[in-house]
């Protein structure tokens, strides 16, 4: 005895379908370890970026000529810029590198992920039929991807500030030992200091949880962005194939360098701030205002 299957089953079952994910899909296993679309895109990025770069430097020159000026005026702009936040071309040299190559990396991440290349992928049996997982997804278009980029620029910025100030310094922003240890040495003087020091070490603990609040921010805005951009795509994308998803395409462009210029200038004010020291800043207010004061008697 045969059973027949009517046929809109079978053209449902062999139907493939694709549903935007919060989460990243893996693709393929290395022993134990799972390899998600999203990491093996940032894996592509991180290549193309290390080619890039040994390209160029092994075709440098003296007098700059065709990719390699292009190159330098992109810098020198960029450097320029980082000036105007920092206010001082040494702290610029320093956090230069590193606030530029975050630069790179989440913009090409942003940029990679609204090629025309997710027609390349993985058909696999769902608990819905066959689902198509796509071999290309941006790496920032997964919190896994966007929250390792603001933890390391937050503890980068405060390795900074010890390397910059010293480890004491950058520790008392956080834990404001200095402002309780005031009450002894300055009570005579000042008998207010009972209670601006506790108001200051308060202030030092709201510190350290916003460093927690800025990982959050950094990373929680990119992917927001990121994943919402694609999503908006794939949806004007169902609705009218190439000729709607066009404008939306040219939009998500400008979004991704503006995400990235956003999530760089935000990491190098972090620079900024942690190699500031504000008690010497304090101290120079403090004998401002004397100044101010004599000369006025």
């Amino acid at each position: 005895m045969s059973t027949e299957i009517p046929t809109n089953e079978l053209s449902a079952n062999n139907e493939i379908t694709h549903e935007s994910t919060l989460f990243a899909e893996p693709i393929f296993h290395i022993g134990d370890f799972t390899v998600t679309n999203a990491l093996f895109t940032s894996w592509i990025v991180v290549f193309i970026l290390i080619t890039l770069a040994v390209v160029i430097k092994s075709k440098l020159k003296k007098v700059p000529r065709g990719i390699q000026n292009i190159f330098e005026i992109v810098i020198e702009g960029a450097e320029s810029l980082c000036d105007q936040v920092t206010n001082s071309r040494a702290i610029t040299n320093k956090a230069f590198p590193i606030v530029f190559t975050v630069f790179i990396i989440v913009l090409f991440n942003n940029w990679i992920g609204i090629f025309p290349l997710g027609g390349f992928g993985l058909v696999e049996m769902g608990e819905h039929g066959k689902m198509f997982i796509p071999l290309i997804r941006s790496g920032t278009a997964d919190i896994n991807g966007t929250l390792p980029l603001a933890i390391m620029s937050v503890i980068g910025a405060n390795i900074f500030g010890i390397i910059s100030i010293g480890l004491w310094k950058t520790i008392n922003k956080y834990v404001n030992l200095s402002a309780l240890g005031s009450i002894f040495t300055k009570i005579k003087k000042d008998p207010m200091i009972l209670m601006t020091a506790p108001i200051m070490f308060a202030v030092g603990i709201l510190e350290l949880v916003g460093e927690f609040a800025k990982v959050a921010s950094l990373s929680f805005r990119l992917f927001g962005n990121v994943f919402a951009g694609e999503v908006l795509l794939a949806s004007m994308g169902a609705i009218m194939a190439y000729l709607l998803p066009t404008p939306f395409l040219l939009l998500e462009v400008m979004v991704g360098v503006i995400q990235a210029f956003i999530f760089a200038i935000l990491t190098l004010v972090y620079y900024t701030i942690s190699s500031t020291d504000h008690e010497e800043h304090d101290e120079a207010k403090d004998h401002g205002n004397k100044g101010e004061l004599k000369e006025a008697h």
